[in-house]
């Protein structure tokens, strides 16, 4: 018999789960292997401490939702259910997306799998899963779909059923979140009032099934069998449960709108929005060259050729800095292209944007004509 759940039970209570275990622990020693190596090929610029600390906290919170005391009432109590999932679609996943674990494995990786990744990231198929309007739609049906219908009552009895539950919000919670609080470079760069938005949008679908659940007549078939004499009827649960959904899913929400907010103001205030890890170093020489317009150039007369040769010299100390060659265009090009923080839509270009890139390599190739040459 289960004791009266409650602080002491969530933290004595655990259940080990191997395949949970194990996908954490490849997880975590992955993502720790790329921050070692990204310190190791860049001292100066290390991957940042608190990036490695939020990934981490993601991987430590799917280990409470699932092997803690949580995790071991969540079949007898509903309202820890409704907890188990908040922890998993909610918490865990922006987490995960906030530690960027997919550009610190293009920051830490070389060729070929350095372009494998960077393939992957802007196919048709990664492009599709992150489009706002579908993670938006997903994370809906997702949330109404396992709540309102009897699959609800089919997980409850089924452990695989159950646990492949668990792995779904885990991937739905990650592709919502992504687009809205990722630096990844995907191809969707969404401003920060359409963030807002989509934030707001979501929120009335925990807030529909919360009161749908709360105001239920019938408890959930799996929850209605024998319970420990201090839990609380199944219908009470039930209710409970669903004021979880309704208070904490809200809540947890209203958190994620006012952090959106505060990058916001922070990019308005800081002059610039996502600018990445490395990007500022490389834009601030990158916005010296490209940033006169072609009339300009042509008024002012050819530049002189001891600013142009000072101006490659600084290109060719940024691009060294942040771990390309100078000799190497490809590999120079695939670093450009793993900028860690893309710019949202809207903003001043950055190394990624196709329109710099062409800038970029038409000034290089300036470089290269006869009158720029120096000594002639």
């Amino acid at each position: 018999m289960l004791p009266r759940f409650g602080w002491q039970a969530v933290l004595e209570r655990w259940e080990f789960a191997p395949v949970v275990t194990a996908i954490v622990v490849v997880f975590a020693a992955l993502y720790l292997w790329g921050a070692w190596r990204v310190a190791r090929r860049h001292p100066a610029r290390p991957w940042p401490w608190w990036r490695t600390a939020l990934f981490l906290g993601g991987l430590l919170v799917v280990v409470l939702a699932t092997e803690s005391g949580i995790g071991t009432y969540d079949d007898v109590l509903f309202w820890d259910h409704m907890i188990q999932h908040l922890m998993l679609i909610m918490i865990a996943p922006p987490l995960l997306v906030l530690g960027q674990p997919v550009t610190l494995l293009m920051h830490a990786s070389r060729n070929p799998l350095h372009t494998w990744v960077k393939r992957v990231v802007r196919s048709r198929v990664a492009t599709f899963l992150t489009c706002p309007p579908f993670v938006l739609v997903l994370y809906a049906a997702t949330i109404a779909a396992t709540h309102l219908t009897g699959f609800i009552s089919v997980a409850m009895t089924n452990p695989a059923l159950h646990n492949a539950e668990h792995a779904l919000y885990l991937v739905v919670g990650y592709l919502f979140f992504l687009p809205i609080l990722g630096s990844e470079p995907i191809r969707w760069r969404l401003s920060y009032p359409i963030r807002f938005v989509i934030l707001v949008v979501a929120m009335p679908v925990d807030t529909f099934t919360g009161l749908v659940l709360s105001t239920e007549n019938t408890p959930v078939k799996g929850m209605s069998g024998p319970r420990p004499a201090w839990s609380p009827s199944p219908l009470a649960d039930l209710h409970a449960g669903g004021a979880v959904m309704w208070i904490g899913g809200d809540a947890i929400m209203l958190g994620f709108m006012m952090l959106v907010f505060l990058m916001w103001a922070h990019a308005d205030r800081v002059g610039t929005v996502s600018r990445g890890w490395l990007e500022a170093v490389r834009t601030a020489s990158f916005e010296t060259l490209v940033a006169p317009s072609a009339p300009a150039r042509a008024a002012s007369g050819p530049e002189p050729a001891p600013d142009l040769a000072a101006a490659a010299h600084a290109t060719q100390t940024a691009a060294l800095s942040s771990g390309a060659t100078a000799s190497s265009g490809a590999t120079a090009g695939a670093d450009a292209e793993a900028a860690p923080e893309p710019a949202v839509a809207g903003a001043r270009g950055t190394i990624d944007d196709e329109e710099h890139l062409a800038a970029y390599n038409a000034y290089l190739a300036r470089l290269n004509e006869p009158e720029h040459r120096p000594g002639r």
